[in-house]
């Protein structure tokens, strides 16, 4: 079966690792795509052709000012990406007490 085009959905945008560089790079605030070509260190017509299809999902929002172009994310459309995630979050929290309490027991045997 082939694979869904990237623009299909989220799941498929993210599932390319320089996109998810580009997604974290930009979780914090908004960036002109000059500062995401420097701080990766990717061509820009590669860093362009990344958000064109962020921007297609949702995931990133795009504002001119004079000739720059800024990027930031759209936190509210990586929300199917967490809420998926969160279906596993169980059995992350199960292993962290397992491991808590592998070391208080270790501790009190000491």
């Amino acid at each position: 079966m082939p694979r869904a085009a990237t623009t299909s959905d989220v799941f498929n945008a993210i599932a390319e690792s320089r996109r998810r560089d580009i997604l974290v790079y930009l979780a914090s605030c908004e960036r002109p795509v000059g500062d995401i070509v420097e701080e990766l260190g990717l061509g820009q017509p590669s860093v362009s052709k990344h958000l064109k299809v962020l921007r297609d999902v949702g995931l990133v929002r795009m504002r001119r000012e004079a000739r720059q172009v800024f990027y930031r994310m759209n936190v509210e459309a990586i929300r199917p990406v967490h809420d998926w995630a969160r279906t596993f979050e169980r059995y992350w929290r199960h292993q962290l007490m397992r491991v808590k309490e592998r070391a208080e027991r270790k501790h009190r045997s000491r």
